[in-house]
C-alpha cells in the first residue's frame, strides 16, 4: 500500500470494528430487556457442535496449507510465503465454517 492509503485503510478498519461492537452491544441489551434467556440447552448444544466442527475444519485447512508450503519449498523450490495471507485465509475458514455450521445445525434441529 502507498503511504496515503494505509491511514485511510486503518481508519476504515477501526470504524468497522467500532460499528460491529456497537451493534453487538445493542443486540445484547435488546435481548436482555426482552426477558427471555439468551441461551437455552438447544442453542448451547448447536453452538458447541458448530464450534467443534469448525475447529476441525480450520485445523485441517491449516495442516493442508503447511503441507502445501513444505512440499512447494522442498520439491519445487518455491519461495517462502508471507504469513499474512495464510493467516487471513485460515481466519476466514474458521469463521465462515462456524457461521454456516451454526445456521445448518440450527435449521436441521436435533
Amino acid at each position: 500500500m502507498t503511504d496515503l492509503m494505509w491511514p485511510i485503510a486503518s481508519t476504515g478498519i477501526a470504524t468497522m470494528i467500532a460499528l460491529i461492537a456497537a451493534m453487538l452491544l445493542w443486540r445484547i441489551r435488546r435481548e436482555r430487556k426482552s426477558g427471555f434467556p439468551m441461551q437455552d440447552e438447544r442453542t448451547s448444544k448447536i453452538l458447541g457442535k458448530a464450534a467443534t466442527c469448525s475447529l476441525y475444519i480450520g485445523s485441517y485447512f491449516i495442516i493442508a496449507i503447511l503441507f502445501t508450503f513444505i512440499i512447494g519449498k522442498e520439491f519445487y523450490g518455491l519461495q517462502d510465503v508471507d504469513a499474512g495471507y495464510p493467516l487471513i485465509a485460515s481466519l476466514l475458514v474458521y469463521n465462515v465454517s462456524f457461521l454456516i455450521l451454526r445456521w445448518y445445525f440450527g435449521r436441521k434441529g436435533e
